[in-house]
């Protein structure tokens, strides 16, 4: 939902980074230290044995936290947008999508998909509840005080109970939510504007980011719970700013309406042939333009992808320059580079891709290169359209 900041790198599933901020590891100890308390009380049992639990229902609650996160993450990989990683932070978890969705279905579908997945968890700990306890699933997952508690058992049972308060808060359709996401989805399908159901969702998420923090200062005043009375404050504020931030940037985009990576564009790109040879494509291209790499194109001008001046010098080195240059482009990595030339403006400013190569290589429908865009590019075209707009 948030900017989180660096991160530490924990581990990497399916491809995708998984990182967790400073803040996560102080949240993680704290969460251990309350719950360990908690579970001595529900299980009656000695010290050490409710630490361990604690310690396990922490770190069963962050990685369903992770799989909800994934969930959000596979599904827009898969819908194209690229996943720069998932950090793991103070108020939970967030996948970084390197660009914005682009119609409402996509919006629904990568919105629905983490409380889809957290949906799933409870569901499994609830059914293990059943198996273990023969059928009183819902008395342990309550924490029934009559019910016969073992330690797998509290443990199944609060991670229903955290996972369904996660659903439940995740579904308000409060932008950023993922309820309002939802909600945008809905509105955006009903009006066919992006920015007015944002702005729509937006201003609920404020409100209710704010209703959130007056209820946290109410819970510390009136009940003396300043521990959760801070942290629905401080997550209300969060909400707020950030739905806030969505209804301003509204404005922004609406002012570079219309806007395509054609508009910005290099239109007449220096490529090479894949068939070139690799001292041709050192004689007439490296050493006469002075860059590190240039798109591969086939015969019929489709981007293969982009050959580097090292490799090609490497293969000389070592006696291949008949080699052609198809033999050595970098074919793997094709699709980081393309960008569609239809593509608006604004959904170019968060572009990993854009912000991690320098440059993007715009492709028609066909996969032909039309054009390079550059992130100096980006920034000529904010600066001088801008003013135009707004004036």
């Amino acid at each position: 939902m948030f900017g989180t900041g660096p991160s530490v790198q924990l581990v990497r599933i399916f491809g995708i980074r998984i990182g967790a901020s400073p803040s996560w590891f102080v949240v993680l100890f704290v969460f251990i230290f309350l719950l360990s308390d908690y579970f001595q009380d529900v299980l009656d049992g000695s010290s050490t044995e409710a630490y361990g639990v604690a310690v396990a229902a922490v770190l069963l609650f962050f990685v369903s936290l992770v799989l909800h996160e994934l969930g959000h993450a596979l599904v827009a990989r898969r819908l194209g947008i690229a996943i720069s990683g998932i950090d793991l932070w103070f108020f939970g978890g967030v996948a970084k999508m390197s660009r914005d969705t682009d119609s409402p279905a996509t919006e629904f579908k990568v919105a629905a998909a983490g409380p889809a997945v957290t949906l799933l968890v409870v569901a499994i700990c609830v059914g293990l509840s059943a198996l273990i306890s023969q059928g009183q699933a819902l008395d342990v997952a309550m924490l029934d005080n009559d019910a016969e508690t073992s330690p797998a058992l509290a443990l199944l049972g609060w991670l229903a109970l955290i996972n369904a308060a996660v659903f439940v808060f995740n579904m308000i359709p409060a932008f950023p939510l993922d309820g309002g996401r939802l909600a945008r989805a809905a509105v955006w399908r009903i009006t066919g504007d992006r920015n007015r159901a944002t702005r729509a969702a937006g201003r609920v998420g404020a409100w209710f980011g704010y209703a959130l923090v007056g209820f946290g200062v109410f819970l510390a005043v009136a009940y003396d719970d300043l521990l959760n009375g801070i942290y629905l404050g401080v997550l209300g504020w969060f909400l707020a700013q950030a739905a806030r931030s969505a209804v301003v940037s509204t404005a922004f985009t609406e002012r570079l309406d219309g806007i395509t990576v054609t508009d910005i564009m290099d239109s007449e790109p220096v490529s090479m042939p894949a068939g070139t040879s690799l001292s041709r494509a050192q004689e007439e291209f490296f050493l006469r333009y002075r860059w590190d790499f240039f798109p591969v194109t086939d015969e019929r001008g489709r981007f293969m992808g982009v050959v580097r001046e090292g490799r090609v010098e490497a293969e000389i080195a070592a006696g291949r320059p008949a080699l052609e240059v198809l033999e050595v482009v970098e074919a793997h990595d094709a699709d980081g580079w393309r960008v569609r030339d239809d593509r608006p403006l604004e959904s170019l400013l968060g572009d990993e891709e854009l912000r991690a190569r320098g440059a993007l290589m715009a492709v028609d429908a066909d996969g032909v290169l039309r054009g390079v865009v550059t992130v100096e590019q980006v920034r000529r075209a904010l600066t001088a359209a801008l003013p135009q707009r707004l004036g």
